[in-house]
């Protein structure tokens, strides 16, 4: 399944307001969202630039995935978004071609989407997300 764009790229952060921050006045983007996703122990806060996001992830519990990511790496990119059609279908085109999946279908996320996650494993490092509305 081939992705339409980029749907954003995460970046975890220990400070939400002073990145927030940083994006709007150094950068010159605007913050048009803050959330909290429980189940992924984060708190979001999305930019907008042309068609893709950035979305900055502070952890909201050491033990949740962001928290364990800044532990052992610090901030800085913690993933990349593709948005696709079908989350599910996605996936499952991923996992027939040997992808080792985080996500064996897809799951509520920020903004109400439906989300997926590859295994950096098998993704050449990088942690990637599948988006889908």
């Amino acid at each position: 399944m081939k992705p339409t764009h980029i749907e954003h790229i995460g970046i975890a952060v220990e400070d939400l307001v002073a990145a927030i921050r940083y994006y709007e006045e150094v950068i010159g983007l605007e913050c048009y969202a803050i959330e909290e996703v429980k189940d992924q122990k984060v708190k979001t806060a999305f930019f907008k630039l042309g068609d893709t996001k950035i979305e900055l992830l502070e952890s909201t519990d050491p033990e949740g995935p962001v928290g364990k990511f800044i532990a052992k790496k610090g901030p800085g990119i913690h993933h990349l978004a593709f948005a696709v059609p079908d989350v599910d279908k996605a996936l499952e085109d991923a996992a027939g071609k040997g992808v080792r999946l985080i996500d064996a279908t897809g799951r509520k996320g920020a903004e109400g989407l439906n989300i997926g996650f590859l295994h950096p494993k098998s993704t050449f490092g990088v942690l990637t997300e599948f988006c889908s509305g």
